[in-house]
């Protein structure tokens, strides 16, 4: 029999479940799409922010127009270090068609900062947290200028800084898209 009680313990339950993001998540991969308008001009990662847990896998999914996932790391061209230290770095390589997609395990906790190669300067950027915040990935971006050995070191362009959601904002929905991080001013 369905009491009062049970009724509210049930549908505080099916409410929590359905306020939880579920952006692509589909046993344990969280789905990123690379877009971008019919003219190539507007390009965006889909969700911007995510947040996971040690282990699990996101998978970056080319939806129109040609991209890249790269990780901030000197290994990718001398990008400035904003992944975890020890965190091994990625580059997809391009991504042409419809449909394409790279996928790795993030194992790491800390904040990864990534990019697409032919969009950084328009701002196509993200950044995903695993588990708890810590790294290169939460201090300023000019970090590394007083960081020995990092003076060949390619700073974030500006343009791509603005576009990075805050780590707290990532911390208190778990999913972020690009309209929340064009709303708040730096």
């Amino acid at each position: 029999m369905l009491t009062r009680r049970r009724f509210l313990v049930t549908s505080s339950i099916v409410t929590v479940g359905l306020a939880a993001p579920r952006v692509g998540r589909a046993g344990g991969v969280v789905e990123i799409r690379m877009k971008s308008d019919p003219g190539g001009v507007d390009v965006w990662f889909d969700p911007v922010g995510v947040l996971i847990t040690p282990g699990q896998t996101v998978r970056w999914i080319n939806a129109e127009n040609v991209h890249t996932t790269t990780a901030y790391h000197p290994k990718n061209d001398m990008h400035s270090l904003r992944i975890p230290d020890g965190a091994t770095p990625w580059d997809s390589g391009y991504l042409r068609n419809p449909g394409d997609h790279f996928e790795i395990v993030l194992a790491t906790e800390g904040v990864y900062d990534y990019y697409c190669t032919p969009h950084e300067e328009a701002g196509m950027v993200g950044r995903i947290v695993v588990g708890k915040p810590s790294g290169p990935g939460t201090l300023p971006f000019d970090y590394f200028r007083r960081k020995p050995g990092a003076e060949h070191w390619k700073p974030v362009p500006v343009s791509a800084q603005r576009v990075f959601p805050r780590v707290a904002l990532i911390m208190a929905h778990g999913v972020v898209r690009r309209e929340a991080t064009a709303r708040r001013s730096r």
